[in-house]
């Protein structure tokens, strides 16, 4: 059995600087977690690849959809990841789950927490975000679904969490 990288075993740390249950994986450099977050349960997984000094994060959600749902779902990803730098959702068709990943390159062994932590908020806020307008379109009737407007559907900020330190003030 071959020994944890420095890479993953950095992140490990990182993420138990910030007070984060995590798993290392026997054997492979990857870390698996588990987030509650505003809309949905998040299974993370962190992969280091230590000849390229790369992690990526891989957020995960169940969103069983029927075939008739399916394309439309794809499509509102898609226009979900058109304003994203950094990242992308995707849908695992095989088993049914929303997905966001992103990767990151880095210059040294050790990654920088500072970093991996960005990247850990980012994967888990971007698919909490992308979740309520995910169950939109999967509880849509079928008879329905050519009546959605996905790029208005996608304005609407009622159904989403407001962003940390941007709630107003109520007095």
């Amino acid at each position: 059995m071959r020994p944890a990288s420095p890479q993953i075993l950095s992140v490990e740390q990182a993420f138990g600087r910030q007070g984060w249950h995590c798993e290392l994986v026997e054997g492979r450099d990857v870390l698996r977690a588990g987030f509650e977050a505003h809309h949905t349960r998040i299974s993370l997984i962190a992969q280091a690849y230590p000849q390229l000094n790369a992690l990526t994060i891989v957020s995960e959600t169940p969103l069983p959809l029927g075939e008739e749902h399916l394309p439309v779902a794809l499509e509102l990803l898609a226009r979900g990841n058109k304003p994203l730098t950094l990242g992308g959702f995707e849908y695992d068709i095989d088993r049914g789950f929303l997905v966001f990943r992103i990767t990151n390159l880095f210059e040294r062994e050790r990654f920088d927490a500072d970093i991996v932590t960005s990247m850990v908020h980012c994967a888990v806020a971007e698919l909490d975000r992308m979740m309520p307008y995910a169950a939109i379109v999967a509880n849509t009737p079928e008879d329905l679904l050519d009546d959605l407007d996905l790029v208005r559907l996608l304005q609407r900020e009622d159904v989403i969490p407001p962003v940390p330190g941007q709630e107003e003030e109520e007095y």
